[in-house]
């Protein structure tokens, strides 16, 4: 009877140490998944390094007030960053309005933030030409499109691709790169690099974004009055700032509260915003339903 008392207590005492052995590993890995990086990628909205030091900036802001490490990438495309949300390989991305449809269509993402551009959350898709050229509309430039060369920006481009391209679809003369009315088509990969074709007189006409050709010329990269805009579309939802879809409320609460809290010109100047305002994936359905009638993403 002795022995089984003390066997039995043994036998009580080894189980408690085991329990207290399980919560500390639980403790030990639940730290550890605390500490891991909060992971953002950001899109070549401007040829890559334009942005480097105001990222640098925003990712020391960001480690401070979510008092946990966070690590900023500028990706060299558009597709780079959808597809890193997609595989869960960043937490947060900063997309144009089709790479968000498209990211939210295949991984949930969800818009959190977007940058007020002189106070509004709006741009537009620019066509531009250079002043020297002898068109002053869209119409007259197509009345020629034989003789034109023609340049988009990314291929995931709202502004610098998907929304010139549907219109230039309904006017009769594009449907591809390689199927269209023009002397020929290429993709520059970024607007500043379409800006420059254009002023540099290696295209004679291109789509971009309206804030960012704004910023470019305000900041002297390129010369305003070497250009014409030839055409507008309507009111675009600005960029949005996107999680995925499993990040908990109280991150996303800091994360909103931190980029409506920022003031630094440095950080609001390399997206030509003028402050940040909250956003939803409501925002975007117009640019959704733009991606379904082009094929882009399934209804």
């Amino acid at each position: 009877m002795k022995k089984s008392s003390i066997l039995f207590a043994l036998m009580l005492v080894l189980a408690l140490f085991l329990s207290a052995c399980g919560e500390e590993s639980g403790s030990g890995e639940q730290s550890s998944q605390e500490q891991e990086a909060f992971t953002i990628g950001v899109i070549p909205a401007q040829t890559e390094g334009e942005m480097d030091t105001a990222m640098k900036k925003l990712q020391e802001l960001l480690t401070t007030e979510l008092d946990r490490e966070v690590e900023i990438e500028v990706y060299p495309d558009y597709n780079g960053v959808v597809e890193a949300m997609n595989y869960d390989q960043i937490d947060m991305a900063y997309l144009g309005p089709l790479t968000f449809v498209i990211a939210e269509a295949n991984s949930n993402a969800k818009a959190i933030i977007t940058q007020l551009i002189d106070g509004k959350p709006y741009y537009h898709s620019y066509i531009i030409t250079h002043k020297d050229n002898p068109w002053n509309t869209l119409d007259e430039l197509l009345a020629d499109s034989k003789e034109v060369d023609f340049a988009f920006g990314d291929p995931n481009s709202t502004s610098g691709s998907l929304i010139p391209s549907i219109e230039l679809q309904e006017q009769g003369v594009y449907q591809s790169e390689d199927d269209n009315e023009f002397a020929t088509v290429r993709f520059t990969g970024s607007h500043d690099a379409t800006a420059l074709a254009v002023q540099n007189k290696q295209v004679d006409a291109g789509a971009i974004d309206s804030a960012i050709y704004d910023q470019l010329v305000e900041s002297g990269k390129i010369d305003g009055d070497q250009f014409k805009t030839i055409w507008e579309s309507e009111e675009l939802f600005q960029y949005p700032w996107a999680v995925l879809e499993s990040t908990d409320d109280a991150t996303v609460k800091k994360l909103q509260e931190t980029f409506l809290a920022i003031e630094d010109p440095e950080i609001l100047d390399a997206f030509g915003a003028s402050g940040f305002t909250e956003a939803t994936n409501a925002d975007y359905e117009s640019i959704k339903q733009a991606a379904i009638k082009q094929g882009i993403i399934k209804e």
